[in-house]
């Protein structure tokens, strides 16, 4: 086990939690689409430095046009709903809905992989879908728009993370992390006409704060995961549970609730149990291991696309 390995995934998921803190906190001023549209401009100049070390020849043409367009799709789609969703939720709710991403990413492996899931597996997904309706409690409670947000988010950003996983060894990590960023901007910026609101420099710099922290964890990553094995590192994502509360509760006043926390331990067990069955099972069948990227960072990279990639097929 790699102790330096896993502080740094602590150290980036706590960042993470601290970007999602601020756009919480913005997002009680700023629509969700203002804040993706200034946090992807100001990753702009972030983003290109992770361009230029692409030294792979070819062109910005995309390999598979389609699966980059459905990608670029995602990874806007993702962050608008996350962060709409924490304008709407407590912190631990959109986290508990969150956490479901490597549930979604076991079951899109089937149809867009080909690859084949045991069941125990499938097992573990359908009792962390059970979780789900812990935290949401139909007939209980109402169900509310950002429950549906997070759950989108979720979707999309298994959705992104497996296309990655597709494509990843075809296409230049420069057209994968380009196309993104560019249509994030472009549609961010046709809405801002209809959502701007004016910012003082304060709230300006809390913008470029959210691109700022979201580069600087997913870099952490990218180094946690050169440093150690992928079922290290993976689970320390749920430490953000823990921020969830603390963060939570003594800067927005939200309260712990127990059947909550219920709903959470059985996703976030359901989780840990997929990853450990994948590290353990023998197989190159691993979906969740293999697809690293948190998917709420707009105009930020996959953590993927930071690492070495395999050499591109001719």
């Amino acid at each position: 086990m790699n102790i330096k390995a896993i502080l740094l995934a602590l150290l980036a998921f706590a960042i993470f939690s601290g970007q999602d803190a601020l756009v919480k906190s913005l997002g009680g001023t700023f629509s969700p689409f203002q804040i993706v549209f200034f946090s992807s401009l100001f990753s702009f100049p972030l983003v290109t430095m992770m361009m230029v070390r692409d030294a792979t020849q070819g062109n910005l043409r995309p390999v598979h046009p389609w699966w980059v367009a459905l990608r670029s799709i995602c990874t806007v789609v993702t962050p608008c709903a996350g962060f709409f969703a924490f304008t709407q939720l407590p912190m631990t709710e959109v986290y508990a809905l969150l956490f479901t991403m490597p549930l979604l990413i076991t079951l899109l492996s089937i149809p867009i992989l080909g690859e084949r899931v045991g069941i125990w597996r499938m097992l573990a997904v359908f009792v962390g879908l059970g979780g789900v309706l812990v935290v949401m409690r139909p007939g209980d409670t109402d169900l509310q728009i950002g429950h549906i947000s997070a759950l989108v988010a979720a979707l999309s950003g298994a959705t992104a993370s497996i296309v990655v996983r597709k494509i990843g060894r075809e296409e230049r990590r420069v057209v994968l992390m380009l196309y993104p960023l560019l249509i994030s901007v472009f549609v961010m910026g046709s809405i801002m006409g209809f959502v701007y609101q004016p910012m003082q420099t304060s709230e300006l710099a809390g913008m470029a704060a959210v691109a700022a922290f979201s580069f600087a964890a997913t870099l952490l990553l990218v180094y946690a995961y050169t440093l150690g094995e992928a079922v290290t590192v993976a689970p320390m994502q749920y430490s953000q549970i823990i921020w969830a509360l603390v963060l939570g509760y003594y800067l927005f006043g939200e309260p712990v609730d127990t059947t909550t926390l219920i709903g959470v331990g059985i996703i976030i067990a359901s989780g840990l149990f997929i990853i450990l069955r994948e590290a353990i099972g023998g197989s190159q069948q691993t979906p969740v291991l293999r697809t690293r990227s948190r998917g709420l960072s707009p105009g930020g990279f996959a953590v993927s696309q930071g690492l070495k990639q395999p050499p591109r097929k001719q």
